[in-house]
């Protein structure tokens, strides 16, 4: 038999491996109740936690167990389950399809099937199936701030050598990040030498944006004195303004500049009247001014 029918007789018995399509969301937390959060979480807070409620049908097939939802696992994981069943599911991650919601569901429902304590497989594609919006009980999320990625780990855990290296690598690289009580979704955060307010904004990107370029052509943009409104960037649908501010001043002090910034957006925000000719070019330079994630 020659090669070729070979080769041929070869691709006729081997079954065809679906591909697997993917779609983009560009609003992926649409419908849940803190999504500027879930945004914050996902793009700008470097450690933190938030318990997870699994819907009833859920509950039904795998009982009930404890979910918490991650910034980030160790090695970016999309999911880990612990001996006693809990489970742990990462917002940071290497492998991502273009919904996210659909890869959190799909790391979720990974980890419920898996073994208590065993790696957890997650494909990189999820393709069709459920989002997250399907298998939780919404609700506002109550989040925890941490200073390390101690909460990834059991009690003794950090006695082991490689383990304690391992943890003391990534919290080199956490950044202090405080989530502000003024606004929903605002987080302070001190890099080298500055730091940042940044806010992940509820509205729709058109509407949030003619109410910044109001406060941009009234030149009510920054929080204060010593401080500059640097530009914004777009995550998952939502705007998110960055403003510099003096490295030294700690977290607690901008609460008030943020809760007065607040007010005014809000009442910008409520101005429905087209924008004036100062107003539409501070819309333009607005737009001139966006930013790099991160």
């Amino acid at each position: 038999m020659s090669k070729r029918r070979k080769s041929q007789r070869a691709a006729e018995t081997t079954p065809k491996r679906e591909k697997v399509r993917d779609i983009f969301v560009p609003r992926p937390f649409e419908g849940l109740v803190d999504e500027p959060e879930w945004i914050a979480l996902r793009e700008l807070v470097p450690a933190a936690s938030a318990p997870l409620r699994l819907a009833p049908a859920l509950v039904e097939e795998f009982g009930e167990r404890q979910v918490t939802l991650a910034t980030v696992l160790p090695l970016a994981a999309p999911a880990m389950t612990k001996p006693d069943g809990r489970v742990l599911v990462g917002l940071q991650r290497h492998d991502q399809s273009g919904d996210v919601s659909r890869d959190l569901a799909e790391a979720l429902l990974c980890a419920l099937r898996a073994e208590p304590g065993e790696p957890v497989s997650v494909p990189p594609l999820p393709g069709p199936g459920a989002r997250l919006q399907d298998l939780l009980v919404d609700g506002p999320l109550e989040i925890s701030m941490h200073d390390g990625f101690e909460f990834w780990l059991d009690p003794g855990a950090t006695e082991d050598a490689n383990v304690q290296a391992s943890l003391e690598r990534a919290n080199a690289a956490i950044y202090p990040t405080v989530r502000l009580g003024a606004a929903k979704a605002a987080y302070w955060c001190q890099v080298p030498e500055k730091a940042h307010v940044r806010w992940v904004l509820p509205d729709d990107e058109d509407t949030a944006l003619n109410a910044l370029a109001r406060l941009g052509a009234a030149g009510t943009l920054p929080l204060g004195d010593d401080t500059r409104f640097a530009g914004m960037f777009r995550a998952h649908g939502r705007l998110v303004p960055v403003w510099d501010l003096p490295e030294r001043t700690p977290a607690a002090e901008w609460e008030e500049p943020v809760a007065q910034f607040a007010k005014r957006y809000a009442e910008a925000l409520a101005d429905t009247a087209p924008l004036d000719a100062a107003g539409r070019r501070a819309r333009q330079g607005l737009l001139g001014r966006q930013l790099t994630l991160r």
